[in-house]
């Protein structure tokens, strides 16, 4: 069984998650933590806990989700695992972080490339890897069908989708990626997204007012 914890950091308000099982390993999915005291709060939790981070995973790579990226690469020594779309918009990530007067060390490690339809094992606990881009060039969501939940990025949110007027968005692509990845997926299933408040793939079909499954 895997359990989740989420943090919002930095002033975006980004969601990072730490997804553990029962013997203590864990994923870290999208670390914002921008600021010291947010990598502090990160570390301590995984430390309090006796976990051991044996992923970290990106859904996409606005600044706003990777700040935390080479943090957590170097104090866990671990590789990153992304799309290989996302290689540019990773490598935009401190250019676009100016612009905001967020200025950050990008990561600059090992990349690992997500492959959709193929699984991540955390132990015998399975994250399936959906194709769910519109938003960025390359973004994935994370779908746990035995606890059922799916961490979402910024696909979709509690009555809302991602923004697809930043470079490489596209809406047609994100709608279409919504309809035929996420709400396909069982009504009851969590959704966990990079911003807000959780929601139900339920109730995203029948009252997300951008993206609706009779549409």
């Amino acid at each position: 069984m895997i359990s989740i914890q989420r943090f919002t950091f930095n002033p975006i308000q980004e969601n990072t998650y730490v997804l553990f099982n029962d013997k203590g390993h864990c994923a870290i999915i999208d670390p914002g933590c921008y600021f010291e005291e947010e990598r502090n709060q990160l570390f301590q939790f995984i430390q309090a806990n006796k976990l051991t981070p044996v992923y970290l995973l990106n859904t996409h790579c606005h600044l706003d989700h990777v700040f935390g990226n080479k943090y957590v690469s170097e104090t866990w020594q671990l590789p990153l695992y992304l799309h290989e779309a996302e290689k540019v918009v990773l490598s935009f990530a401190p250019k676009s972080a100016e612009m905001y007067g967020l200025p950050f060390e990008n990561y600059s490690g090992e990349m690992k490339w997500l492959t959709p339809g193929e699984k991540i094992f955390l132990d015998e606990d399975e994250l399936e890897i959906l194709f769910t881009p519109g938003h960025s060039l390359g973004s994935v969501s994370f779908y746990c069908k035995n606890d059922g939940f799916v961490i979402s990025g910024d696909a979709l949110f509690a009555g809302s989708i991602g923004r697809t007027d930043l470079p490489g968005g596209d809406y047609d692509q994100l709608e279409n990626a919504i309809k035929t990845q996420l709400y396909t997926l069982p009504d009851p299933v969590k959704v966990y997204s990079g911003h807000g408040s959780g929601t139900s793939i339920g109730f995203e079909k029948k009252n997300n007012p951008f993206v609706r499954a009779d549409d």
